[in-house]
């Protein structure tokens, strides 16, 4: 039997640190109107020293726990989308858990699940069918999903090609199987990948990147990435996975009351939009004011959608999100 799945709280946490085009102009040869011409970014947030992606994704974690009205203890699964852990070990997960007080240490009853896990970008995605898998399988689950980046940590501020797309932030949501509450019903997600594009998007230091004490941190730590080809791949891959999960449930882009696109890039956001056929009008875009934030994009775009109206519970809502690796993927709400 397949449970329904519902999203009972959203939540997101913003780096008070704004970096703007006209503070990068002193970092790198660039201009403001360079970078609003080619990307539609205006500035990004980044996090203060001593500030990770745990302590940011713990703080969207309490917004999304608060509004479903669920205490740490009774969350059985944390998920955390990131490809800029804290650390490669222990997860960031764990750490989050440990910030919010989700401990057996604590003397909870029940289990708890930590799990990192890395699609880049298309993290916010996965991790939504990461989540309603969970909770078809056990429908007394209560999942934590956090999307959390530091990007400004692996950016080349020396790279005038990536360093203007990056900043940080997180996104959370609480989904389960009861009903009450419930902000929007996941109806369905399609998630994909090709492996054999990996090298279009980056991000080093890991065990292929091989440094001992005292060298010097190289370009491969930093991000990576081959835009031209990126854009075309996203551009396809997002139209195409957005088709496809319309058309097998049965909704037409009429139906449709938002569609919120990973925001990397204005000119993918408009294309895509645009090869859908979907009025501008029901086309959600923030990159302006934070620049790619990679995994944590769609639930900071949704919780920003919501906060001007443009968001309502219940509304007919698509998602969808291409990152490194590659991979791309689809999600529905209702």
């Amino acid at each position: 039997m397949n449970h329904p799945c519902y999203i009972c709280g959203l939540g997101s946490c913003i780096p008070p640190r704004v970096m703007t085009n006209h503070d990068l102009e002193k970092l790198v040869e660039t201009s403001d109107e360079w970078i609003t011409t080619r990307t539609g970014i205006k500035e990004r947030h980044v996090l203060e020293d001593g500030v990770n992606a745990s302590d940011c994704g713990a703080e969207a974690a309490r917004a999304a726990l608060e509004e479903a009205g669920v205490l740490p203890e009774e969350v059985t699964h944390v998920f955390v989308a990131t490809c800029t852990p804290d650390y490669l070990c222990p997860s960031t997960a764990c750490v989050i858990a440990s910030k919010l007080g989700i401990s057996a240490a604590d003397g909870r009853k029940g289990n708890v699940m930590c799990l990192d896990f890395n699609a880049a970008c298309t993290g916010f995605v996965y991790g939504l069918e990461l989540a309603r898998n969970t909770v078809q399988s056990h429908p007394d689950a209560v999942v934590l999903l956090v999307a959390t980046e530091a990007l400004s940590r692996r950016t080349n501020f020396t790279d005038r090609t990536t360093c203007v797309l990056f900043g940080d932030a997180a996104g959370a949501v609480v989904i389960r199987s009861e009903e009450k509450g419930a902000l929007w019903q996941l109806r369905d997600v399609v998630c994909s990948s090709d492996g054999s594009l990996h090298d279009l998007i980056k991000i080093g230091g890991g065990s292929a990147c091989r440094i001992k004490e005292g060298d010097a941190v190289g370009a491969d730590w930093f991000i990576s990435m081959q835009g031209m080809a990126v854009f075309k791949h996203a551009v396809r891959s997002m139209t195409e996975e957005s088709q496809t999960i319309l058309a097998r449930n049965g909704i037409s882009l009429d139906e449709l009351d938002l569609f919120i696109p990973h925001q990397a890039n204005l000119r993918i956001i408009k294309a895509v939009g645009e090869r859908l056929g979907i009025d501008e009008n029901k086309v959600f875009a923030n990159v302006q004011h934070y620049g790619n934030t990679s995994a944590a994009t769609l639930p900071v775009a949704m919780e920003d959608a919501r906060r001007s109206g443009a968001l309502r519970p219940g509304m007919k809502v698509l998602l969808t999100s291409f990152g490194g690796g590659m991979t791309w993927g689809s999600a529905l709400l209702a």
